[in-house]
Protein backbone atom coordinates (compact mmCIF):
# COMPACT_ATOMS: atom_id res chain seq x y z
CA UNK A 1 0.00 0.00 0.00
CA UNK A 2 2.99 2.14 -0.33
CA UNK A 3 2.17 4.02 -4.37
CA UNK A 4 2.14 7.65 -4.66
CA UNK A 5 -0.70 9.32 -6.04
CA UNK A 6 -0.41 12.98 -6.62
CA UNK A 7 -3.02 15.34 -5.34
CA UNK A 8 -4.05 12.00 -2.91
CA UNK A 9 -5.59 12.59 0.51
CA UNK A 10 -5.14 10.81 3.68
CA UNK A 11 -1.13 10.47 3.37
CA UNK A 12 -0.36 10.07 -0.48
CA UNK A 13 -0.62 6.20 -0.26
CA UNK A 14 -2.65 3.87 -2.15
CA UNK A 15 -2.60 0.07 -3.25
CA UNK A 16 -0.21 -0.84 -5.63
CA UNK A 17 -1.55 -1.72 -8.91
CA UNK A 18 -1.05 -5.53 -8.80
CA UNK A 19 -2.61 -6.44 -5.82
CA UNK A 20 -5.28 -4.11 -6.77
CA UNK A 21 -6.01 -6.05 -9.38
CA UNK A 22 -6.65 -8.90 -7.77
CA UNK A 23 -8.81 -7.11 -4.95
CA UNK A 24 -11.15 -6.04 -8.39
CA UNK A 25 -11.30 -10.15 -9.25
CA UNK A 26 -12.09 -10.72 -5.57
CA UNK A 27 -14.56 -8.35 -5.54
CA UNK A 28 -16.43 -9.36 -8.48
CA UNK A 29 -16.54 -12.69 -7.50
CA UNK A 30 -18.03 -11.25 -4.50
CA UNK A 31 -20.38 -9.18 -6.06
CA UNK A 32 -21.20 -11.86 -8.61
CA UNK A 33 -21.83 -14.79 -5.15
CA UNK A 34 -23.91 -11.67 -3.52
CA UNK A 35 -26.10 -10.91 -6.75
CA UNK A 36 -26.77 -14.80 -6.88
CA UNK A 37 -27.43 -15.22 -3.38
CA UNK A 38 -30.24 -12.54 -3.13
CA UNK A 39 -31.89 -13.42 -6.99
CA UNK A 40 -32.07 -16.39 -5.47
CA UNK A 41 -33.49 -15.20 -2.19
CA UNK A 42 -35.75 -12.79 -3.97
CA UNK A 43 -37.37 -15.25 -6.62
CA UNK A 44 -37.75 -18.30 -3.83
CA UNK A 45 -38.41 -16.05 -0.42
CA UNK A 46 -41.67 -17.65 0.38
CA UNK A 47 -39.74 -20.82 0.10
CA UNK A 48 -37.12 -19.57 2.49
CA UNK A 49 -37.62 -21.68 5.88
CA UNK A 50 -38.65 -18.87 8.70
CA UNK A 51 -38.27 -15.63 6.66
CA UNK A 52 -40.54 -12.62 7.90
CA UNK A 53 -43.44 -13.06 4.95
CA UNK A 54 -43.97 -9.27 4.85
CA UNK A 55 -40.66 -9.06 3.24
CA UNK A 56 -41.09 -8.56 -0.69
CA UNK A 57 -38.84 -9.24 -3.60
CA UNK A 58 -38.53 -5.71 -3.96
CA UNK A 59 -37.20 -5.12 -0.32
CA UNK A 60 -34.57 -8.52 -1.34
CA UNK A 61 -33.14 -6.17 -4.16
CA UNK A 62 -32.92 -3.05 -2.39
CA UNK A 63 -31.03 -4.69 0.27
CA UNK A 64 -28.66 -5.79 -2.36
CA UNK A 65 -28.56 -2.78 -4.03
CA UNK A 66 -27.66 -0.66 -0.53
CA UNK A 67 -25.00 -3.55 0.54
CA UNK A 68 -23.50 -2.73 -3.13
CA UNK A 69 -23.50 0.85 -2.79
CA UNK A 70 -21.20 0.42 -0.22
CA UNK A 71 -18.99 -1.57 -1.90
CA UNK A 72 -19.17 0.47 -4.83
CA UNK A 73 -18.17 3.81 -2.73
CA UNK A 74 -15.24 2.13 -0.99
CA UNK A 75 -13.68 0.71 -4.76
CA UNK A 76 -14.40 4.22 -6.01
CA UNK A 77 -13.05 5.99 -3.22
CA UNK A 78 -9.83 3.57 -2.98
CA UNK A 79 -8.69 3.77 -6.62
CA UNK A 80 -9.30 8.20 -6.32
CA UNK A 81 -6.97 8.24 -3.62
CA UNK A 82 -8.45 7.37 -0.65
CA UNK A 83 -7.19 4.13 0.18
CA UNK A 84 -7.67 4.08 4.35
CA UNK A 85 -11.64 4.93 3.79
CA UNK A 86 -12.26 3.06 0.75
CA UNK A 87 -10.32 0.29 2.34
CA UNK A 88 -12.67 0.38 5.29
CA UNK A 89 -15.75 0.40 3.42
CA UNK A 90 -14.76 -2.44 1.51
CA UNK A 91 -14.15 -4.44 5.07
CA UNK A 92 -17.95 -2.96 5.69
CA UNK A 93 -18.68 -4.56 2.40
CA UNK A 94 -17.19 -8.23 2.64
CA UNK A 95 -18.27 -8.39 6.42
CA UNK A 96 -21.99 -7.13 5.34
CA UNK A 97 -21.53 -11.24 3.25
CA UNK A 98 -21.10 -12.85 6.59
CA UNK A 99 -24.98 -11.64 6.81
CA UNK A 100 -25.91 -14.61 4.90
CA UNK A 101 -25.25 -17.28 7.73
CA UNK A 102 -28.11 -15.25 9.09
CA UNK A 103 -30.50 -18.20 7.60
CA UNK A 104 -28.93 -20.56 9.51
CA UNK A 105 -30.32 -18.88 12.81
CA UNK A 106 -33.92 -19.10 11.81
CA UNK A 107 -33.60 -22.56 10.05
CA UNK A 108 -30.58 -25.40 10.04
CA UNK A 109 -29.18 -26.15 6.96
CA UNK A 110 -30.98 -29.44 6.53
CA UNK A 111 -34.43 -26.78 6.08
CA UNK A 112 -32.62 -25.44 3.05
CA UNK A 113 -32.96 -26.89 -0.64
CA UNK A 114 -29.52 -27.76 -1.74
CA UNK A 115 -29.61 -24.28 -4.13
CA UNK A 116 -30.25 -22.54 -1.06
CA UNK A 117 -27.74 -23.78 0.78
CA UNK A 118 -25.39 -23.74 -2.90
CA UNK A 119 -26.17 -19.86 -3.00
CA UNK A 120 -25.81 -18.57 1.16
CA UNK A 121 -22.40 -20.67 1.22
CA UNK A 122 -20.67 -19.02 -1.84
CA UNK A 123 -21.74 -15.58 -1.60
CA UNK A 124 -20.40 -16.45 2.26
CA UNK A 125 -17.02 -17.55 1.01
CA UNK A 126 -16.39 -15.05 -1.52
CA UNK A 127 -17.11 -12.77 1.21
CA UNK A 128 -14.54 -14.45 3.52
CA UNK A 129 -12.02 -14.66 1.27
CA UNK A 130 -12.36 -11.14 0.26
CA UNK A 131 -12.51 -10.29 3.43
CA UNK A 132 -8.92 -12.12 4.64
CA UNK A 133 -7.62 -10.41 0.99
CA UNK A 134 -8.29 -7.06 2.96
CA UNK A 135 -6.95 -7.77 5.80
CA UNK A 136 -4.40 -8.76 4.79
CA UNK A 137 -3.78 -5.48 2.27
CA UNK A 138 -4.80 -3.59 5.53
CA UNK A 139 -1.72 -4.94 7.82
CA UNK A 140 0.95 -5.10 5.15
CA UNK A 141 0.02 -1.15 5.06
CA UNK A 142 0.26 -1.03 8.82
CA UNK A 143 3.47 -3.22 8.95
CA UNK A 144 5.20 -0.94 6.10
CA UNK A 145 4.24 2.49 7.62
CA UNK A 146 5.59 1.33 10.81
CA UNK A 147 9.00 0.52 9.40
CA UNK A 148 8.77 3.60 7.64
Amino acid sequence: MTLRRPGCAEGGRGVRAAPRRLLAVLLLLYAAASLLHFVHNAQFLASYPNLPAAWTRAEVYAAWLGMSAVGLTGWVLLVRGLPRTGLALLVVYAALGLDSLGHYMVAPPSAHSLAMNASILFEVSAAAILLTYLGRLLSNGISARART
